[in-house]
């Protein structure tokens, strides 16, 4: 996925808010996706693979959030 990079706010105090909005955002969308992709039966080999991270990397920022939602925290491949 390809994106244009946008148009920097000309006051800096403002460029640097939206990076920090655009981060949290960024952090939302992770986790849903994360936890769709857990659900849909991928491992988290799956998961870390299609961020460009490491396994223990995505576990560990996630699998905390996500005991007791449900999704299934297994280790094996879909």
């Amino acid at each position: 996925m390809q994106l244009t990079p946008p148009t920097l706010p000309e006051d800096p105090a403002d460029a640097l808010a939206a990076v920090g909005a655009l981060r949290r955002l960024a952090d939302q969308v992770e986790d849903a996706a994360v936890e769709r992709a857990l659900h849909d039966g991928w491992s988290w080999t799956d998961v870390a693979e299609a961020l460009g991270v490491t396994r223990q990397a995505v576990h560990k920022k996630h699998a905390r959030r996500l005991r007791g939602t449900g999704v299934g925290l297994r280790r094996g491949a879909r």
